[in-house]
């Protein structure tokens, strides 16, 4: 019997075999991989455990949860009707928004939730609302249920006594909170994001449902 012993010319071709067989098992498994998660510009809370749901009153006095506007990214922020700057601020820029959406402009809601009940009445808050955009909702709550909301989002708000018993100011987070189509909290919007910005995460949020 004839026993061939493998010599060096050989080992070459085996090691080349072997690489090549390694390479197509790693492509395979490549393939198999989760696309990465997508990039946004603000900050993203997917998955936080806060900011899950927000069930208070619209300015027609009907119930409102966040759960009623599946299909459409909610940008929920809290403010009120009386502040001088932060507040109009957010809002023109989110009107801005969703003017750059152009076509899915129709897609975004703006959601306002007033910290200060005790002034920003139904009508007050439909008219301070409307003249951003009409069809963007306002939310008010009795002062509790305004408090248990603000708590569920993490929101700090406190009133600032002024020179009389009602004109006091408010002093709150000036952020925002974006929602997906299917209802899950996905972005945190600091103050003064640039329009472009936020349209573009927007968009991301849009094209991955």
């Amino acid at each position: 019997m004839t026993v061939t012993v493998p010599t060096r010319a050989h080992r070459p071709a085996r090691r080349l075999a072997l690489l090549v067989s390694t390479l197509a098992v790693l492509g395979a498994l490549g393939g198999c991989e989760k696309a990465p998660p997508p990039s946004f510009k603000s900050l993203d809370i997917t998955g936080a455990e806060y900011a899950r749901q927000l069930a208070l009153t619209d300015a027609n006095g009907q119930p409102f949860q966040l759960s009623s506007l599946k299909g459409k990214v909610a940008v929920v922020f809290f403010g009120y009707t009386q502040c001088p700057d932060v507040c109009p601020t957010t809002l023109t820029h989110l009107a801005e928004t969703q003017r750059l959406l152009g076509p899915d402009g129709d897609k975004l809601v703006g959601i306002f939730v007033t910290v200060d009940p005790k002034r920003d009445t139904a009508t007050l808050l439909k008219s301070y609302v409307g003249a951003f955009n009409p069809n963007w909702v306002a939310l008010r709550g009795t002062p509790d249920e305004v408090a248990a909301a603000a708590k569920e989002f993490k929101v700090f708000y406190r009133e600032v006594p002024g020179k009389t018993e009602t004109s006091y100011t408010v002093d709150h987070t000036a952020a925002s909170f974006v929602f997906d189509p299917q209802g899950k909290v996905r972005l945190y919007v600091r103050h003064n994001t640039p329009p472009a910005d936020l349209a573009a995460d927007i968009k991301v949020l849009l094209s991955s449902h």
